[in-house]
């Protein structure tokens, strides 16, 4: 073997933000993919129009800080943020293009076949539709309406982040010599998609814009409109705190939110063939650069998608909603402690349903047995179930110790109302570690009983939150082992105490060891293959990007280790250079659910070992915050989780393969079984429900007839 390869070669990895557009344009290709149902495929769309939002507020703003600050330093792949930002550029118009030319040349049509029907243009309505247009408008929009013109003594006004406008030039009715700007946002509170008056079965709906386009001229009733169009920004979102200097990081945070409506405009979407005028003088007073303007051919901002996706009527272009399942260990409203007292349990949503983990907390917040609770929270639903039993559990006098994570990104807002709820019902709430986001899924309840003190353990791969985890897969473990135990008791005093503890029994914790545990992982497979022993390692994950990990990974690969990777989202890492990453197989699967369990499998030498948790292989999940990586100790478990990587491994109808090109393929199903894992999953979670029912019981479920 050649020991001179230089693993950290720029050239062996692929840029990050250019592997996420990438996967952006997985989800797109699911829209495109003629075997989904229709309203899902509109669905797709939707969400790569939000993902791509999130990506330049905070990916693109982030390169654009760099290129302000003069930061010359290249990246894994050797680019500098100037080279990045014009690659992304390139990439992200030609998603956009494919986005609207799937949804205006494929999909419109589709739902014209339906009867469906969505006018994009107000000049397309007929009387019937245009009467009720104009009544609608003067009844509920024109109230809410704050129409803005700008002149000489009326600065141009705050364009909010995200917020969708219309801009219009104006002339006087009687000079006109002189044109004037004017713009209107489109209220939020409304809703965007609205039903009008359709032909027999068919359903017809027009945008918000559009009725506001309309009717434009009354909001200016001095003036002539000469034209109006609408148009959307993204301002920089990317939050950056000092933390040593925030004494009070809930107050900071509250204030950095406002700061975010006036962040550098990063791009500007406006409708094609806008008037040249108009666009001039919004690029000039929104300081964007023409590299940073989007012309849009559609609608802007499809995210309204999802709206019609959930119209009524129409449930057989939808896919069946599969109800997740009763976990088998814990018979519905049973006692959980005793269930877990016989066991570990492992779960795996949303295949199983997630009831028992806020049963956990609701049966241990009214269990007088309970003596305290312990839970770090990253993102929670809207109406958290959860945060309603910590608080009871406060008011019923046991120790609640809650971590909210205040720089969750784009929760910060909700998380602050829900810390401040926390606080008040008598919890201690920590916000977070200076420094470092709190991001581990962890619960802790403390029990006294015959024989003492006794410790519950829940550990997981994805937030508690009730309503993602009927979309996201995710995997978690109950236990009361005592070894879990003291070291979930450890990780609650370190995050509130900064006490770290000498030893620790199973838990691996970033940012303190979690890098070394897996390059030494790592390590043993390539020092095993090496010493011609069998050496494998199969891992799956939202995102691979982390170039010390990726170099290890070229290691293990050259020295003969066979590597699977399952990656979802982001991967820095190639396949296929020769005599570098030959060994190594990288795939992607997009489906119904998001994928977002992370497992961890290696062979060691035939006593394998396995770990999941709440770390991706990035830099800033290794160094830069709170994770928990657990291992899955008892062999029945073990099971349960390679059964998740051989299934998500023969996968062939969701999966994608990434070529050493470093493009995605969906592999060739001519001749072969077809297996789709997310509905191998939910057949499987099915199939093992205790049978509730038997035959020979079935009377007990009748109830008794009156006697004549």
């Amino acid at each position: 073997m050649d020991t001179k390869i230089d693993f950290k070669d720029p050239a062996y990895y692929e840029n990050r933000e250019l592997s996420w557009i990438k996967f952006d344009q997985r989800v797109l290709s699911e829209a495109r993919d003629k075997s989904i149902p229709l309203l899902e495929r509109l669905k797709f769309v939707s969400i790569t129009s939000s993902n791509l939002d999130e990506f330049f507020m905070v990916r693109v703003a982030s390169l654009k800080d760099m290129v302000h600050a003069k930061y010359k330093k290249r990246d894994i792949a050797g680019m500098t943020a100037t080279e990045q930002l014009s690659a992304i550029n390139k990439q992200a118009r030609e998603l956009v293009n494919i986005q609207y030319s799937t949804f205006s040349r494929s999909l419109m049509p589709l739902l014209h076949k339906e009867g469906i029907y969505l006018l994009d243009a107000h000049e397309d309505l007929n009387e019937e539709q245009a009467r009720f247009v104009d009544r609608y408008f003067m009844e509920n929009v024109y109230p809410v309406l704050t129409p803005m013109a700008v002149d000489a003594s009326r600065p141009f006004p705050l364009i909010r982040n995200k917020t969708l406008n219309i801009a219009a030039l104006l002339t006087g009715k009687k000079t006109e010599d002189e044109t004037v700007f004017a713009t209107v946002q489109v209220p939020s509170v409304l809703p965007r998609l609205v039903q009008i008056p359709s032909e027999g079965e068919t359903k017809s709906f027009i945008l918000l814009e559009q009725i506001i386009e309309r009717n434009i001229g009354i909001l200016f009733s001095n003036y002539k409109v000469l034209c109006a169009y609408p148009y959307r920004i993204m301002r920089n979102a990317d939050l950056t705190i000092d933390e040593d200097e925030a004494s009070d990081l809930l107050k900071e945070i509250e204030n950095k939110l406002k700061m975010r409506q006036w962040g550098e405009v990063i791009r500007l979407e406006i409708e094609e063939k806008v008037d040249k005028k108009l666009l001039k003088f919004l690029k000039t007073e929104l300081k964007v650069s023409d590299e940073d303007i989007f012309q849009i051919a559609g609608p802007i901002d499809l995210t309204f998608l999802m709206k019609m996706y959930g119209i009524d009527g129409y449930d057989h272009l939808r896919y069946k909603p599969y109800t997740p399942q009763q976990v088998p260990e814990i018979t519905p409203g049973s006692d959980i402690f005793a269930a877990i007292r016989k066991g570990d349990i492992f779960l795996h949503h949303p295949y199983e349903t997630f009831d028992p983990v806020v049963d956990f907390i609701r049966q241990a917040s009214k269990d007088p047995d309970v003596l305290a609770i312990k839970q770090t929270l990253y993102r929670v639903s809207g109406n958290s179930p959860i945060i309603s039993s910590l608080a009871q559990a406060a008011e019923n006098g046991k120790q609640v110790s809650v971590l909210v994570e205040l720089k969750a990104r784009f929760d910060e807002e909700h998380n602050i109302v829900w810390a401040k709820k926390l606080e008040q019902a008598g919890c201690h709430v920590i916000y977070g570690l200076v420094g470092l986001k709190t991001h581990s899924k962890i619960a802790l309840v403390v029990r006294r009983e015959e024989d003492g003190i006794r410790r519950y353990v829940h550990l997981g791969t994805g937030n508690y939150n009730d309503s993602t985890a009927k979309l996201y897969t995710d995997c978690g473990i109950f236990t009361c082992k005592e070894s879990i135990g003291e070291d979930a008791t450890a990780v609650f005093n370190m995050l509130s105490g900064y006490s770290e503890p000498l030893a620790w029994n199973e838990l691996v914790l970033a940012p303190y060891w979690l890098r070394d545990k897996f390059l030494r992982l790592i390590g043993r497979e390539t020092k095993n293959a090496q010493q011609g022993r069998e050496a494998r390692i199969v891992a799956k994950m939202n995102s691979l990007c982390d170039p010390g990990i990726i170099a290890a990974l070229y290691e293990a690969s050259t020295s003969g280790v066979k590597i699977d990777l399952i990656v979802r989202g982001i991967c820095c890492l190639r396949v296929g250079i020769p005599g570098v990453s030959e060994n190594i197989s990288v795939r992607s699967i997009v489906g119904n659910f998001l994928e977002h369990s992370r497992i961890f499998y290696f062979y060691n030498d035939g006593n394998p070992e396995v770990f999941m948790g709440s770390a991706d292989w990035m830099p800033r999940n290794l160094d830069r915050r709170v994770e928990i990586v657990f291992p899955v100790i008892e062999e029945e478990l073990k099971e349960k989780a390679l059964h998740i990587l051989h299934v998500e491994l023969e996968d062939n109808v969701k999966a994608r393969v990434m070529q050493p090109d470093g493009t995605y393929e969906k592999l060739d199903k001519r001749g072969k079984v077809l297996i789709n894992s997310q509905e191998q999953f939910c057949a499987e979670a099915k199939a093992a429900v205790p049978d509730q029912n038997p035959g020979n019981n079935q009377r007990l479920f009748i109830p008794a007839e009156p006697a004549e």
